[in-house]
């Protein structure tokens, strides 16, 4: 029977076993969310396109926020 708040049959598709958040959470927040939804793409919906447009969302605001980082340490 799958505890579909704390682990939904889908967290546990992985061949190893585990869940995702076992390995994202040792990851910044952005790149945690990106892999989150490529891990569960083809698991949780029959058609993966909008988890994997949401990954690309969150790498490229990851992407984002790393040149805001960068153009700021250079103008100091």
């Amino acid at each position: 029977m799958s505890d579909e708040i704390n682990h939904p049959a889908h967290y546990k598709q992985h061949p190893a076993g585990i869940e995702c958040i076992d390995v994202i959470e040792h990851f910044p927040a952005n790149i945690a969310n990106a892999m989150k939804y490529l891990w569960r793409c083809d698991h949780k919906h029959p058609m993966p396109d909008q988890d994997l447009e949401k990954a690309i969302w969150y790498v490229k605001r990851e992407l984002n926020r790393r040149r805001v980082l960068r153009d700021n340490q250079g103008s100091e």
